[in-house]
């Protein structure tokens, strides 16, 4: 059997990822600077490691209906109605807890891409981004953002097609930290609206925003959020809403997320759903219900001071854009320094730091990530090692 010849020109479309590569480097260092993680380094908050051990001691262990179960339904419900103004009633009934963001992303693209459908994305992007697009046998189109790295409406109306299907927007952005403006937000919003585009919103790192890029919203007497196309009035029919609970709570390998958006869009990710995860982990689900009671505003603000430190060291250095949020940057490596990238990641290793390559997110390879999702000790350390480097 020729097993080689069998494999689907789908998978063969698909390249492995870049950060495994980076992983699998790691396997052959001892103790490196690691700055490749894209986890937060703090630990779970109690109260949800207590609900998810007493979930398994009560026997949580079945499947739940497709959608969740409906005491977490009905508590994220309410949080969006409080944080963006979506009606609560309504988000229960479009709703589906997921298998992380990347589960809800991937039953959208099935429920939403034919084969030669167009979908945008960012560049740089979430590494995953366009081969689920591909997985469908869709087009990934890229909207260059560089160097700011801001997804706007003028940049992105070029490339809207006849065959355009949806627009994908992460904020804060993962690899860039940028943040988007409530006026960006809006903006894009109208040009999908305009065009007859699906708005994807990807907001896997909303609580990470810095307070320097939140924004006064209409809820709440004015108080400052992280900007979202979200808080629009009436956007809950051109909008699918993404997040999750793995960045924010430090529980990346429980693989929790969430999706609302237009009712007949979410019935078809559903049946998606039925047939590819089944259902989110049961005893995650009971114990996601206790984490919207946490308040998680000391990490983020620990997590700001490392991004100062970051922009403090590296910005006289390199023409570093200023992260709102998420916990990355997007450092340009200066061409005295390398050629590409690449270079500069080979060039880190013999320092024992690990970085990204900035082509595992991008169609150029200008740039490399850096996760200061790490210690205070560790991140002092490698940053005065990285600017011996890129002084070159």
């Amino acid at each position: 059997m020729n097993l080689e010849s069998m494999i689907s020109d789908r998978a063969r479309a698909v390249e492995a990822s870049g950060i495994r590569e980076v992983f699998r480097r790691r396997a052959d260092m001892v103790d490196p600077i690691d700055f490749s993680i894209g986890q937060p380094d703090f630990a779970v908050p109690e109260v949800m490691k207590r609900a998810a051990i007493r979930a398994i001691e009560e026997n949580k262990h079945g499947y739940t209906l497709t959608q969740g179960v409906l005491p977490l339904i009905k508590k994220i419900a309410a949080h969006l109605e409080r944080d963006i103004g979506w009606s609560a009633s309504r988000c229960e009934s479009s709703m589906i807890v997921t298998t992380g963001t990347s589960g809800a992303l991937h039953i959208a693209m099935l429920a939403l891409l034919n084969p030669g459908d167009e979908i945008i994305f960012g560049d740089p992007y979430f590494v995953a981004y366009p081969h689920m697009a591909r997985l469908c046998g869709a087009k990934p189109v890229f909207c260059d953002t560089y160097p700011d790295f801001r997804m706007t409406a003028s940049r992105v109306e070029p490339l809207i097609t006849s065959r355009t299907k949806a627009l994908l927007l992460n904020s804060p952005g993962n690899p860039s930290g940028a943040v988007a403006s409530a006026r960006e937000c809006a903006e894009l919003l109208e040009l999908c609206r305009s065009r007859g585009v699906l708005l994807i919103s990807d907001e896997i790192y909303d609580e990470f925003c810095y307070a320097d890029a939140l924004e006064p919203t209409a809820l709440a007497g004015g108080a400052k959020r992280c900007p979202s196309p979200c808080r629009v009035k009436g956007s809950e029919d051109a909008i699918l809403l993404i997040r999750g609970f793995g960045k924010t709570y430090g529980c990346t390998g429980w693989r929790m997320g969430y999706t609302v958006g237009p009712k007949p869009l979410i019935e078809q990710m559903l049946k998606m759903q039925q047939y590819s995860f089944v259902c989110a982990p049961t005893p995650m689900q009971w114990s996601c219900l206790e984490a919207f009671d946490v308040d998680m505003r000391p990490q983020v603000e620990a997590y700001a001071k490392k991004r100062d430190l970051v922009v403090e060291r590296l910005g006289p250095l390199t023409e570093l854009q200023r992260p709102g949020g998420a916990f990355y940057a997007f450092v340009p490596v200066p061409r005295r320094v390398a050629a590409s990238s690449r270079e500069f990641f080979e060039k880190a290793l013999t320092k024992n730091i690990l970085v990204v390559p900035g082509g595992v997110f991008s169609e150029r390879d200008t740039h490399f990530r850096l996760s200061f999702a790490t210690s205070d000790a560790t991140l002092e350390r490698g940053l005065e090692a990285l600017a011996r480097l890129l002084r070159g």
